[in-house]
Order: structure tokens, then sequence, then C-alpha cells
């Protein structure tokens, strides 16, 4: 289980429990299986946009508000993964191709 997947799966338990939805009233509302919204909340499965689209709406939030204030730690691997997504989402077409190159020549001459 990664740590993405426990702390979406918390999220999705907060805001359950904040509505005062049972996990079957919330899997009802999806359209999904109360089983796989107990896997999620778990962190045992790892959740599709789709579903995670179909839950957002059970609960009357955005992905957006799911997925805020996601406290990660900053010494794991994850986290470090998506401020770099994050940094490069921000970038153009170009500077990610630049960004990628560099990176390639870097771990090539560095061999980390």
């Amino acid at each position: 289980m990664s740590e993405i997947q426990k702390m979406v799966g918390e999220r999705i338990r907060h805001f359950r429990k904040e509505k005062g939805l049972s996990q079957e009233d919330l899997a009802s509302l999806a359209n999904l299986h109360a089983t796989y919204i107990g896997q999620l909340e778990r962190g045992e499965k790892n959740p599709t946009l789709n579903s995670m689209l179909k839950i957002a709406d059970a609960l009357g939030i955005s992905l957006e508000q799911l997925f805020q204030a996601m406290e990660m730690n900053n010494e794991s691997k994850d986290y470090t993964l998506i401020k770099i997504i994050t940094f490069l989402q921000t970038k153009s077409v170009e500077e990610q191709k630049f960004v990628l190159k560099f990176l390639q020549m870097l771990f090539e001459w560095k061999k980390f």
C-alpha cells in the first residue's frame, strides 16, 4: 500500500463521516460496491479516476477538495515525486522536454 493510497482513503473516510454516511450509503450514492469503498478507505485499492469522480460527486465535493490539505511526509518518495510533477505541470511542453533530457543526461553522467 502506498502512502498516497492510504491518504486518499483517509480523506474519503473523513468526508464520508462528515456527511454522516455509512460505507454502504456512499457506495450506493456513487454506484460502487461497499466492499470497494472499504478497500479504498483502508488503502488496499488504488482508485481509478472514474471512481474518484463518482465518490467526490456522491460526497458533494470537488476532486480538488478531496485532495486538498493532504499532508504527506516530506521525506517520502511519493511526496517528492508529486512535488516534481506538480512543478512540471506548470511548465510548457518544451520546458518539460528540456527538463527530461537534462535529467537523463545528469543521471547518465552521475550514475547515482
